[in-house]
């Protein structure tokens, strides 16, 4: 992973687009313009890091501070390199360092998503949904990305 620079939102918007258009679809919520607008209203990126594979871009995630802790926001891979344990392994580093500090991390991923699994095996669990979304929560030292043996990228 590397520190995500202005000039990343694009690709990171186009990215967002591409991934999550299956669900959005699904949802009856994909707008063309909007799933890539979202992306550029809300980008920061000083918490946020674009994450490569062999010095190529591979996908982005973003852990912003909250009151409360962190919220884990616009985590993607591109599709080819979902299901090979990338995101786990990117996702395992952050939450250690999370752990570390001592700071529950809130997401929320679609309704229906794959990822919601990747999500409860790191040892997130729901704390409320509605019709669109599932919200997310994760104490400090839940799950897998507590343990000392996992994989570690960055």
């Amino acid at each position: 992973m590397r520190p995500a620079r202005p000039a990343d939102v694009e690709a990171i918007a186009e990215l967002r687009a591409v991934v999550m258009r299956p669900d959005l679809e699904r949802l009856g919520r994909y707008d063309e313009h909007r799933v890539r607008q979202r992306l550029r209203d809300g980008f920061c990126a000083q918490h946020t890091s674009v994450i490569t594979t062999a010095g190529d871009f591979a996908g982005s995630v973003a852990l912003r501070p909250s009151e409360t802790g962190h919220w884990l926001e616009h985590f993607y891979l591109a599709p080819a390199l979902q299901g090979r344990g990338l995101g786990s392994a990117v996702l395992g580093t952050l939450l250690s360092r999370t752990d570390t500090s001592g700071h529950l991390v809130r997401l929320n991923v679609l309704q229906g998503s794959p990822a919601r699994h990747l999500y409860e095996r790191h040892g997130f669990t729901v704390e409320r949904q509605d019709a669109i979304d599932v919200f997310m929560l994760r104490l400090p030292g839940a799950g897998p990305g507590a343990s000392a043996n996992r994989t570690t990228v960055g």
